[in-house]
């Protein structure tokens, strides 16, 4: 009779005669997880039709409000909009959409976005976090696998529109979605008038042409402070803005009247654009409105939809429609 064959375990995770080891297994089914995100990432491509980045060299310009600003502009002109938040560690977007302490919802391992102000889908790192107050302390490798996660194991549906939100910097994150999502239109930089904001805005676009992602153009944030009011008629009036700067003002026929005064300068954006021969997306105005909104989780957008602020990011929406080509001259959709 033949001696039965010998099962041995090899601290190594050779495989035995009984089949692969539990190591051997892991991986096997790490791997198959990662190819089938892999095709996920792939079939994202045809489901979103647009793809839209948008960057800050530096913190504290406002890019999470323009990101959540362009997402709702964009809704209001019924689109099919999302937003990818990928600031793992500061995520604000929640916030500001009106989904403060919302989760996620999961079903057969698809992950199902939340639906914000007039239906915009969201994903962020704050759904997962127990308690707000809660750091996320992750080293490289671990941060990029759950940015792949979040493009990957997402059920977005089919979608005109995803504005993605990045950190501050051009650093490991948007490094990995240009190089995981297919077919990105491009990046917008967002910036505010001055100098120190300008300096890394012009690293953000050299950045750009190293990943060799088109950019769409520059905006610049908190450009100016208009001051509106009514008085006498035909009325003349003179205003001091910030360090003492005199604006005369004549009041309308009807006694209204509006100066917009420059808080953090004004044009830098521009200059910056036209020195890099990129497009300049437009300005938007510096408004306590967003401050409120971002608080009370209801945009500015969406609080006051007529209002200056409003009027302003439809023209930059169109601005980057026409990059991307799905804008005529008279402002249509084609889509």
């Amino acid at each position: 009779m033949a001696d039965s064959p010998v099962t041995t375990h090899d601290p190594n995770g050779a495989a035995s005669p009984e089949g692969p080891s539990a190591q051997q297994q892991k991986q096997m089914e790490s791997a198959y997880a990662n190819m089938k995100r892999k095709m996920a990432m792939q079939e994202i491509g045809k489901k979103i039709k647009h793809k839209i980045m948008v960057l800050s060299g530096k913190g504290g310009v406002g890019k999470s409000t323009v990101s959540t600003g362009l997402a709702l502009s964009l809704a209001q002109q019924g689109h099919t909009v999302g937003i990818l938040d990928i600031d793992i560690t500061g995520p604000n977007v929640p916030k500001m959409m009106g989904l403060d302490g919302k989760r996620l919802h999961v079903e057969q391992g698809r992950i199902h976005p939340a639906q914000g102000h007039l239906g915009v889908k969201v994903i962020s790192m704050a759904f997962l976090l127990e308690d707000e107050d809660t750091p996320v302390v992750w080293r490289g490798p671990i941060k990029l696998g759950a940015i792949q996660q979040f493009i990957g194991d997402v059920e977005w549906g089919d979608l005109d529109y995803l504005v993605i939100d990045f950190p501050p910097g051009t650093s490991d994150e948007p490094l990995t979605v240009a190089q995981s999502l297919p077919d990105i239109d491009g990046m917008v930089i967002v910036t505010t008038p001055q100098d120190v904001a300008l300096l890394d805005s012009r690293k953000s676009i050299t950045f750009s042409e190293s990943l060799k992602v088109p950019v769409l153009g520059v905006v610049e944030n908190m450009s100016g402070y208009t001051i509106s009011g009514i008085t006498n008629p035909q009325s003349n009036l003179e205003i001091a803005g910030p360090g003492g700067k005199k604006h005369k003002v004549i009041s309308d026929d009807e006694g209204k009247f509006s100066v917009t005064l420059d808080i953090f300068k004004q044009g830098g954006g521009k200059s910056t654009a036209d020195e890099f021969g990129v497009p300049f997306l437009g300005e938007l105005p510096f408004d306590p409105g967003f401050v409120r909104g971002g608080d009370d989780g209801v945009h500015r957008i969406v609080s006051d939809p007529e209002g200056a602020s409003a009027i302003a990011f439809a023209k930059v929406v169109e601005a980057i429609k026409s990059q991307i080509g799905t804008s005529d001259s008279q402002g249509l959709e084609i889509i």
